[in-house]
């Protein structure tokens, strides 16, 4: 049995590692260009941001390379978010403040904040970020030069994600491990099937005419990670999305703290990996992979497991450029990882809800 168990963990070890060391060398890294005749609007929704919106702002303006407008919606905030765009939109005419109406019925929040954006920009590209992103100046630019030379409707990366407490390192970098480690080609164009269809909601600029083609944010109305849902929109409907190398285009601190980032992901969870199909299969792959190992030792076999489980986990967080102090944590985050999918599952198999920012969005994700 024990042999038996062993081979399984080096099997569900070795897998991410082969597959995150194919996607990490074909994933582009897309290098500072200039692009003339182009406008790229940055959009930014926002509620209670007033801790990030001015160095997120600021960031966005500096972009080089291409001609930018940034618009920033305020969605309802209750701290002072939208004195602090309003006073630095005095200082720049690139920048516009927008409020949002009320949420209407079968939204969510952010979604119907990004429609309205899309609504409002003038940009033959639009650049949807999170207030909490850092855009370097090349970034714009880059963006959407590898859009237009390669005929790529939506261009998405993972921005560097900064850690600085126990909590985050025991949970951010789980991003970069699912999408590297277990999705096929991690979300490269050629995957065309919208199945293969990955994206980060922090980070994703769409063309123009496939965003309207597609529908926009309206089209996925009702969903949290809209990310996602519209790069498979897009797929959908004919067009090519693709991740790059975001780490190199962006910076986020998502959370300050292991509370917030439970709380975030639990939110999350019930469209990822949080199903009463898929979760069963998740807990095999990855406590099979990544946990199992430790609890074979001293068998030798289970030591190569646990050589490989190390090696995808500082693979990916060597090429995300994540700090390298969390790598020894590697099997306690895939067990919160797991902790806060099973929990999310269970709640809403009892019909729980789950807040975020005052608002709260049940497991079918109605507003």
């Amino acid at each position: 049995m024990t042999t038996l168990l062993i081979a399984v963990a080096l099997i569900l070890a070795l897998l991410p590692l082969l597959m995150a060391a194919v996607n990490l060398w074909h994933q582009p890294v897309l290098r500072d260009r200039a692009l003339d005749g182009s406008l790229v609007s940055v959009l930014i929704p926002a509620r209670d941001e007033a801790a990030n919106i001015e160095n997120c702002v600021r960031a966005a303006l500096a972009s080089t390379g291409v001609a930018v407008e940034v618009v920033v919606i305020d969605d309802g905030s209750r701290d002072g978010t939208a004195a602090i765009v309003e006073r630095l939109a005095a200082e720049d005419p690139r920048l516009r403040l927008l409020r949002a109406p009320p949420l209407p019925p079968g939204w969510t929040g952010k979604v119907h904040a990004c429609a309205r954006l899309g609504e409002a920009a003038r940009g033959t590209h639009l650049l949807f970020i999170d207030a909490d992103v850092r855009l370097l100046p090349h970034a714009a630019g880059a963006m959407a030069a590898h859009a237009q030379q390669h005929g790529i409707a939506l261009v998405t990366g993972v921005p560097r994600q900064e850690i600085g407490t126990l909590g985050e390192a025991l949970t951010v970098p789980v991003i970069n491990l699912l999408l590297q480690g277990y999705l096929p080609g991690g979300g490269r164009a050629f995957t065309a099937h919208p199945s293969l269809a990955a994206a980060c909601g922090q980070l994703i600029l769409i063309d123009r005419h496939a965003y309207t083609d597609a529908g926009g944010h309206a089209a996925v109305r009702g969903v949290l990670h809209d990310g996602l849902a519209l790069a498979r929109r897009l797929r959908t409907q004919g067009h090519r999305t693709e991740v790059v190398d975001g780490a190199t285009l962006a910076s986020c601190r998502m959370y300050r703290n292991f509370r917030e980032a439970w709380r975030g992901f639990l939110k999350n969870a019930r469209e990822g990996m949080a199903t009463p199909s898929g979760l069963p299969v998740w807990t095999v792959l990855l406590f099979g992979g990544h946990v199992l190992p430790w609890l074979l030792l001293p068998a030798p076999g289970a030591a190569v497991a646990l050589v490989a489980s190390y090696a995808f986990r500082s693979l990916v967080t060597w090429r995300g450029r994540e700090p390298s102090w969390t790598i020894p944590l590697h099997p306690a985050a895939i067990l919160v990882a797991l902790a806060i999918q099973w929990t999310a599952l269970i709640r809403a198999a009892m019909g729980r809800k789950e807040g975020w920012k005052g608002r709260a969005y049940s497991a079918s994700n109605e507003a």
